[in-house]
């Protein structure tokens, strides 16, 4: 199995300020607050997080093959 990667960069896509986050290991996380402009950020339709719609990197259980998980 790949080694799961826990930090994403997200882009914010109303300012385009970037942040490295840590993601959760076990949750999909719904919603994010840029820290550039406070725009809440949701997922795009047919992505289960924040993270696989605007983070450079999907988030864990879409890595793991596991699909969503509920937070």
């Amino acid at each position: 199995m790949a080694e799961i990667i826990e930090f994403s960069v997200i882009t914010c896509p109303s300012c385009g300020h970037q942040a490295s986050e840590r993601m959760p290991t076990n949750a999909c996380q719904f919603f994010y607050e840029c820290t550039g402009c406070s725009e809440m950020l949701k997922p795009k339709q047919g992505d289960c997080c924040v993270f696989c719609s605007f983070g450079s990197v999907k988030c864990p259980p879409i890595q793991a093959g596991e699909g969503c998980h509920d937070g």
